[in-house]
């Protein structure tokens, strides 16, 4: 089935709404975990949009772009979400950190 490009875009936002949506529902995964797993984590996300941001000349800093991410100051989450990496998840990211 072809999609014109309106209908596209659409479908692509809305998925990438639901993604951030779940993200921020699942606050027991840390981004370590993610990174470890899919090679990109919740900051990554926020660096992307940035990058699209800055190439469609749209002004967002880093921390707006991370807030839209985070649902909330990124300093914030982390306070309240994001826990010490074991020397495992740690280990494990520094083998496959070229990957990333």
């Amino acid at each position: 089935m072809a999609l014109d490009d309106k209908t596209q875009i659409e479908l692509e936002a809305a998925v990438l709404r639901r993604l951030i949506e779940h993200l921020r529902t699942r606050t027991d995964v840390q981004n370590i975990d993610l990174m470890n797993l899919a090679g990109f984590c919740r900051n990554c996300l926020s660096n992307w949009m940035k990058d699209a941001a800055d190439a469609t000349g749209v002004a967002l800093t880093k921390d707006q772009s991370r807030e839209a991410v985070y649902g909330m100051p990124y300093d914030e989450w982390k306070a309240k979400h994001q826990k010490e990496a074991s020397p495992a998840q740690a280990a494990k990211f520094d083998a496959s950190k070229p990957q990333h």
